[in-house]
């Protein structure tokens, strides 16, 4: 059986249903057991940057601080795409715990270990 598992986000602010709708899956998964990680690419990146995440509130669901530091406490982790990061004017001082900038070979090795992976 598949354990590790990889949530795809390429949405933050700009769309903050999709990127909360992602959280709440990335935190099933790992209370579930999966080693999870959440791969941050394109405006997805904008979620590991400091003080981003309290500006997202959808109804109906917890807030994204509240999303990001559950998962992060029950040991999920955030790989953040290093060129989307650059593009964007951030460097790891502007990074949240339990967030990594990494490149696109780190996904494929993580992806080539039988992870079950889903976008968002």
């Amino acid at each position: 059986m598949t354990n590790n598992f990889c949530v795809n986000l390429t949405r933050s602010t700009d769309d903050a249903d999709r990127a909360t709708v992602a959280m709440v899956v990335a935190n099933a998964a790992v209370a579930s057991g999966k080693n999870t990680m959440v791969f941050l690419s394109s405006e997805g990146v904008r979620l590991a940057v400091k003080g981003t995440a309290e500006a997202i509130n959808e109804e109906g669901f917890q807030p994204m601080a509240t999303l990001i530091q559950n998962f992060v406490a029950a040991g999920g982790i955030f790989w953040v795409c290093s060129p989307c990061l650059k593009k964007r004017g951030y460097t790891d001082g502007d990074l949240i715990a339990g967030a990594t900038i990494v490149g696109g070979a780190k996904l494929v090795e993580f992806l080539s270990n039988d992870a079950a992976s889903v976008t968002y």
